[in-house]
């Protein structure tokens, strides 16, 4: 099942998101159930928020995975969107 996870970050926490990013990219990478991700940019081009697909068995799978991303670990979101998603281009 794809899933969408969709994070908007706290106002004024740009420098938690990077020093936390080398930890949150090598979740991403070695979880092994990230279809795509990339960041939000606010007006200025800095990263504000994510938005990650991901093929997991449910949303419960999914909620687990979002609760151990070291992003959201360090307390960087204001809110976190877990949707299921169907991929119809692309």
């Amino acid at each position: 099942m794809r899933i969408a996870i969709i994070c908007t970050d706290k106002p004024g926490h740009l420098e938690v998101r990077k020093s936390n990013r080398d930890a949150h990219l090598d979740y991403l990478k070695t979880t092994g159930v990230v279809a795509q991700a990339g960041p939000f940019l606010d007006n200025d081009g800095n990263m504000s928020g994510s938005l990650l697909i991901l093929d997991l068995p449910d949303m419960a799978a999914a909620g687990t995975w979002a609760a151990n991303d070291p992003y959201a670990k360090a307390g960087l979101f204001s809110d976190v969107r877990i949707e299921q998603w169907n991929k119809v281009i692309g």
